[in-house]
This record gives structure tokens, sequence and C-alpha cells, in this order.
């Protein structure tokens, strides 16, 4: 018995430190989204404690005005004629515990002129003999 209530004391000393998530965050890495990337959605609980904790999606639901999810991140189709979407993360054991941001969609896209196999090679040979010579 002596056993038992030991047991039933520790475990709830530790439920009693645990910590819980009063509020979350967003913490995004840029100001634009892009088309047809991966663009990924920081998202931060601050805890009772008040340190912050980055969330993943298992404990986030995600919703936007456009574009699909994977995960933490949202991809915008390419065709796309939108110039923000609205992003809502709340978490999914408190519901009501959310937060909304508007950002912007970048409306110039700069494709950068990747070289060819070739080119590459190339330059490649034209190093290697430099550096031989």
């Amino acid at each position: 018995m002596k056993k038992l209530l030991l047991f039933l004391l520790i475990v709830s000393s530790f439920a009693a430190k645990a910590q819980k998530i009063d509020s979350i965050y967003f913490n995004l890495y840029t100001d634009s989204l892009k088309k047809g990337v991966y663009n990924y959605i920081n998202v931060d609980g601050k805890m009772s404690n008040g340190t912050y904790l980055p969330l993943m999606a298992d404990e986030v639901v995600f919703t936007s005005s456009f574009g699909r999810w994977e995960g933490n991140s949202l991809v915008i189709d390419t065709a796309s004629k939108i110039d923000s979407v609205v992003i809502t993360a709340a978490l999914k054991k408190r519901p009501e515990v959310k937060k909304s941001v508007t950002i912007y969609v970048k409306k110039v896209e700069v494709v950068p002129v990747l070289k060819t196999e070739k080119e590459l090679l190339d330059e490649w040979t034209k190093k290697g003999k430099k550096k031989s010579e």
C-alpha cells in the first residue's frame, strides 16, 4: 500500500509540473509566399512557464484560404492569380487556441537560368586542368 501511495504521489507531482500551451504564434521565415514551392509555416507555442516550443502538424491543424497542405508546408499552384493567403493554425487538443495571419504571395518570380549538364562538365574540366598545371 505504501508503494502505491508513493507511486501516486510521484505521478501527481509530474502532472502538476507538466506544461501546457497557453497561446500560439507564427514565426515566419519570409514576408511572402512563393508559388510552386513548399512554404514552411513555422508556429511556436508559448508554454505556461513562458518558454516557446516549435509545433508540428501533428499538434496543429492548418487551414488556409488557398493552397494545399503537406505537414507544416503550404503549396500554392503556380497558375494561381491570388494576392494573399489567410492562414489559420489551431491546436488539435485545444481548438480554441488559434491564430490567423495574412501572408502575401510573391508577384515577380525570379527564375534562375540553370547551366546544362554539358556546361557544368566543361566548367569542371577547365577547373581540373588549371589545378593540375
